[in-house]
């Protein structure tokens, strides 16, 4: 999958910026604060729907304008020509357009770009909660599965009905007859998500474990497990997991009557990132979770390359000089056949890195200064 173009109008602090890529490596420098990051991120946006910085749309407009707009111009495997159009107004929902067609929901957007971030926040991964973790699990499966993407809509809605009917059986004892169809519901949604978590993780930490095998030289052994908030085994089915799901609503009822929100769900499930046996988090090092982060990453195209027969792209947010030479060399050898965008400060990093065609741009104050 290649992105040929991008045009900004308004976005961030561009106000009106086309760049014509290459289909190999495009690296784009400058001082920091210029504008090199939302370059990426309104690719990533047209890949997944959303921004990896914020969750506001109004935040990506340009300071004293009401809009902002996106075009992407991509092609995937066959040559068929797509043209992604995103257009945001204040206080208004984006309006999508594929080919000049508009499209009511994001979940349509999904599919028409798949792309790869990787950036120096993505230590989160390990560091921080199972937040991150659900997230960077979810955004991938939401490109390559749209029905992932609206079992995720649909588990949001459903989620906070259920918890305003907890809130109010207190005061309304008799709403306690209609938990029974909120927790059928949940469970039937839950469990698709469920099953599709657990079949991503495993080709995930099997991808993986081959590629921390040769990054470390054989010397540790990745895992990345999914760990659902309640019991489940590796032979249950959909049906199964459905069932357990709503047996253990039943059984924590009382504490969520108690709390007034689900405590129970996929949006309590975890990932164990393991090396040599050991939890990533507490007992690795910074570089073993640099390293681990790497190798998930390129796990992740790898993964998205086996489901869709395409490669994504891989956006590179100024994670060069967070890797030492041989990082980064390995990570490079692993692109050889990616559409590669790359923010940086200097463009030295890449003077022994590079094969290939390749496109620079230099940034300042979000317009292109040179293309060399």
């Amino acid at each position: 999958m290649i992105v040929k173009s991008l045009v900004l109008k308004n976005y961030r602090n561009h106000t009106n910026t086309r760049l014509v890529f290459s289909d190999r490596f495009n690296i784009i420098y400058g001082d920091n604060g210029q504008g090199k990051t939302n370059i990426l991120e309104a690719i990533y946006l047209c890949a997944s729907g959303r921004s990896h910085r914020t969750a506001k749309d109004s935040e990506l407009i340009k300071f004293g304008c009401d809009s902002f707009s996106i075009n992407a111009n991509v092609f995937n495997i066959g040559s068929l020509e797509k043209d992604i159009e995103i257009k945001y107004y204040e206080n208004q929902k984006n309006k999508l357009k594929i080919n000049e067609i508009p499209i009511k929901k994001i979940g349509a957007l999904m599919g028409n770009l798949y792309a790869v971030l990787f950036s120096p926040e993505d230590l989160f991964i390990v560091k921080q909660g199972p937040t991150e973790r659900r997230r960077f699990v979810d955004i991938t499966l939401s490109q390559i599965r749209p029905s992932y993407f609206y079992n995720l809509q649909q588990l949001t809605k459903i989620l906070k009905q259920r918890n305003t009917l907890l809130k109010n059986i207190n005061s309304n004892p008799k709403l306690m007859d209609t938990v029974d169809i909120w927790n059928i519901r949940l469970a039937e949604v839950a469990a698709s998500i469920i099953t599709a978590r657990r079949t991503f993780s495993k080709m995930l930490s099997n991808l993986a474990e081959s590629q921390h095998n040769f990054l470390t030289e054989k010397s540790e052994k990745i895992s990345f497990d999914y760990k659902c908030s309640f019991q489940i085994t590796e032979d249950d089915d959909k049906n199964k997991i459905q069932n357990l799901y709503i047996k253990s609503l039943e059984k924590t009822l009382s504490r969520d009557i108690i709390l007034g929100y689900t405590t129970m769900g996929p949006h309590r499930d975890d990932y164990d990132i393991m090396v040599n046996g050991k939890s990533l988090k507490l007992f690795g090092s910074q570089g073993q979770q640099r390293s681990a982060v790497l190798s998930l990453k390129i796990a992740e195209i790898e993964l998205i390359k086996r489901e869709t027969e395409q490669y994504p792209v891989l956006l590179l947010d100024d994670v060069m000089s967070e890797l030492d030479n041989n990082r980064q060399k390995y990570l490079m050898e692993s692109i050889k056949e990616v559409q590669t965008f790359v923010t940086c400060t200097s463009t030295e990093h890449f003077e022994n890195l590079l094969s290939g065609e390749s496109n620079f741009f230099k940034i300042v104050g979000g317009n292109i200064q040179c293309s060399l």
